[in-house]
C-alpha cells in the first residue's frame, strides 16, 4: 500500500482488526520513510458495478461516495456511524447481488430512500429532497404525509417512478 503523505510503497501494517460484523479488515498503517500514520479498509468486492447517471453517463461506483451523501442526509441526527456502516454495506451487497454489472442511479436512491426510511425520518426527508429534486414546500408535505401514514413508499408527481 502506497503511503498518501510520501507516496512511498513500503507501508507496514501496525495494526488489523474486523470491522462491519466481520465484513471489513482494518489495518492501522505507518510509512517507515515519513512515519506518516493512516487507516485502509480491506473488503469483498462481488463485481465492479457501474453507475448510469440521468444523463446516461456512466461512472463507476463508488461506496466511499454513497457513505458521504448518506451521511450529509444525517447530520447532527442521532444515529451511531456503526448502524450508517451497516446500512451502506447492505446496501452495497444487494447491489452487488442483484447480478447486474450497471445499476441505475435511480435505483441506488431508491435502495438509501428505504434504508433511510427505516433508519432517521428526518434524514429520509433531507436525503429525498435532493434525491427527488423537490421544487415547492408541497414536495416535502407530500413526503411528511407519507411518513405520518407509515407508507413511504413509492413517488409522487415530483419525481421517477421507481420504474424509471
Amino acid at each position: 500500500m502506497r503511503c498518501p503523505f510520501c507516496g512511498s510503497s513500503d507501508t507496514q501494517v501496525k495494526d488489523s482488526r474486523p470491522t462491519e460484523e466481520n465484513a471489513a479488515i482494518r489495518r492501522r498503517r505507518v510509512c517507515p520513510d515519513c512515519g506518516g500514520r493512516f487507516t485502509t479498509f480491506e473488503r469483498v468486492q462481488l463485481r465492479e458495478l457501474t453507475v448510469i447517471k440521468r444523463s446516461g453517463r456512466k461512472v463507476p461506483f463508488d461506496r466511499d461516495k454513497l457513505l458521504r451523501s448518506v451521511e450529509i442526509a444525517l447530520r447532527k441526527r442521532p444515529v451511531d456511524r456503526e448502524r450508517v456502516e451497516r446500512m451502506v454495506s447492505g446496501i452495497v451487497r444487494q447491489l452487488e447481488s442483484s447480478g447486474e454489472s450497471e445499476i441505475p442511479s435511480s435505483a441506488i436512491g431508491e435502495l438509501v430512500c428505504e434504508a433511510l426510511r427505516g433508519l432517521d425520518p428526518v434524514a429520509y426527508v433531507r436525503f429525498a429532497s435532493v434525491y427527488r429534486d423537490f421544487r415547492e414546500a408541497s414536495d416535502f408535505q407530500e413526503v411528511l404525509t407519507e411518513i405520518a401514514k407509515g407508507n413511504g413508499h413509492g413517488r409522487s408527481s415530483y419525481g421517477q417512478s421507481e420504474t424509471e
